[in-house]
């Protein structure tokens, strides 16, 4: 199943989960309890590269972590929303606020509570570490893992067709 150069030459916002396709899907404590995840700088870099082509961008995860707000502040996030249990209702709310429809959005998620919205947007897309391979086939799926990059080669297969014209 591949997205048309069609539907992709339209994609005005890219949106992602973050455990599994940021990170490795670990979690990691501290001796005093502290959350701590790991971050590709290549990940961040996708967001700086989204910005310049005039696409929106949003992080809809269902953890509410620190590590993650702080991630997320650092790289000016605007559309962010931690603790998220029904995405696919928050994106409907999201494309109503800019004023477009599912088909103009390209998600990546990996697990069970991505799936309703891989389903639902133009382009899905998910880690070749993602649990959930043998029961949904995206659009496209990375060579990079969660935590590896996988992120940033999605944004940069998406820019590829945009500048195909």
């Amino acid at each position: 199943m591949i997205c048309s150069m069609e539907t992709l030459r339209h994609i005005v916002l890219v949106a992602t989960d973050i455990d599994g396709v940021w990170t490795d899907g670990s979690m990691y404590y501290g001796s005093s309890g502290e959350e701590m995840k790991r971050f590709s700088t290549y990940d961040g870099m996708a967001v700086a590269r989204l910005r310049e082509h005039g696409l929106h961008c949003a992080v809809l995860t269902g953890e509410n972590s620190s590590a993650v707000h702080g991630r997320m502040k650092k790289l000016g996030i605007v559309h962010y929303y931690p603790g998220e249990k029904e995405k696919l209702l928050r994106m409907r709310s999201i494309c109503k606020d800019l004023r477009i429809s599912l088909d103009q959005v390209a998600y990546i998620g990996d697990d069970l509570n991505d799936l309703a919205l891989l389903q639902a947007v133009g382009c899905a897309a998910m880690p070749h570490t993602s649990p959930i391979q043998n029961i949904f086939t995206p659009h496209y799926t990375t060579r990079c893992g969660g935590g590896a990059g996988a992120f940033r080669e999605f944004t940069d297969y998406l820019l590829s067709f945009r500048s195909r014209g």
